[in-house]
């Protein structure tokens, strides 16, 4: 009996031994040779993973980047402000293809991304940049305009991660006119990529942008944007399913297909786009190149449940006169409005096919009012 009782416990040691040495083992995979700094956040993750902790407020002093392999976890409740101090330019967050963020957000306890200046404004410091392995039209292996990330491929069910309840601001630093930042820039991800309940305030430039890629995206406000609030192009093959924008610069969504090729280039961009609401803002805001800019042959777009309010001008859309490969698309019946309010202001709506019921659309859910499931945005 003694000698059944001791060979039990020694089996069950051993068994004990083996369970922890794994478990030891899996924890040393994990781990990475980032040095985490709360006060001095920036560098290359190049391994592992890397946890950030809520109950710290992080400063970003320099990029910061996700290289391949390896992930980084932003738990709910996080706050990160970039320096007050360092150059603008200098401050983002970048993950490369291959890599991937975790930012695990909550209605209760959002994540943060903002400036650390007392009284900032738009493009105090960069903003999110992601690139992934989804198709894109303008070549497998892009450079992303800002973070100099690889990105595009063959691989439209790629994943990057996630993102949920992410509240960004003070985006869209310059380097020119033509080189910025947006709030959250998405380069050729793919629709493994879960994205929802994502707030932009105050870019500098476009509040969210999809280069390519087939990554979808639900419960975005856009508010107070210095470009184009919602952007899509170079073969995006997705959809963005409740979008409140407010604070309109330039368009509230610019769609395009490719600036180069606007009628060759394929895939072709194509937007599936439900559940819109768009506010012009207050009078600083123009508003002046309409509600939807479709450009560079604008690809094909679909609209179902489309608000625009009656501070917006009075023509729909924008569409150059030079633009063959758009007009193309709209006369063939790529460019679609299901279902819609126009406010009284918008007497030219030329250019989409427009059907459905008229006046009864409530856009994001409560027409020009912020609706119920964007409330923990306030």
């Amino acid at each position: 009996m003694k000698k059944s009782f001791f060979a039990m416990a020694a089996i069950l040691g051993l068994a004990l031994t083996s369970c922890s040495s794994d478990d030891n083992n899996k924890s040393d995979e994990n781990k990475s040779t980032f040095v985490l700094k709360v006060d001095d956040l920036k560098g290359n993750i190049n391994d592992g993973t890397v946890t950030l902790d809520p109950t710290q407020t992080y400063t970003l002093t320099g990029g910061l980047v996700v290289k391949g392999g390896a992930t980084l976890i932003i738990p709910a409740g996080t706050t990160i402000k970039a320096s007050a101090t360092a150059d603008p330019t200098s401050l983002f967050i970048a993950v490369e293809r291959n890599a991937k963020i975790n930012v695990n957000g909550t209605a209760a306890k959002p994540v943060i991304m903002t400036s650390a200046k007392a009284v900032p404004t738009e493009g105090s410091w960069g903003g999110l940049i992601i690139a992934g392995n989804a198709k894109v039209n303008t070549g497998d292996n892009g450079t992303s305009e800002v973070g100099s990330l690889s990105y595009g491929g063959t691989n439209n069910t790629d994943s990057s991660g996630n993102i949920n309840f992410l509240k960004i601001s003070y985006t869209g630093s310059k380097f020119s006119t033509t080189k910025e930042y947006n709030g959250v820039s998405f380069f050729g991800v793919g629709s493994g990529t879960v994205v929802s309940d994502i707030y932009t305030y105050e870019s500098g430039d476009d509040g969210i942008e999809f280069f390519g890629g087939t990554v979808n995206a639900t419960n975005l406000v856009i508010v107070n944007s210095y470009d184009d609030s919602f952007d899509f192009a170079d073969g995006w093959q997705g959809s963005a399913t409740n979008v409140y924008i407010k604070g309109v610069s330039k368009a509230a969504i610019e769609g395009s297909n490719n600036e180069k090729s606007p009628g060759e280039a394929t895939p072709v961009t194509t937007g599936k786009l439900v559940n819109f609401s768009i506010i012009k803002g207050g009078a600083t805001f123009l508003a002046d190149e309409k509600t939807i800019n479709f450009k560079d042959g604008g690809g094909k777009q679909a609209y179902t449940n489309f608000y625009v309010d009656n501070d917006m001008p009075s023509a729909l859309i924008k569409i150059s006169s030079t633009d063959a490969a758009a007009a193309k698309n709209i006369a063939d019946g790529f460019f679609t409005i299901e279902n819609y309010s126009f406010g009284a202001a918008m007497t030219n709506t030329t250019g989409p096919k427009l059907s459905g019921t008229v006046g009864a659309a409530t856009g994001a859910g409560a027409g020009a009012e912020l609706p119920s499931w964007a409330n923990w945005t306030k």
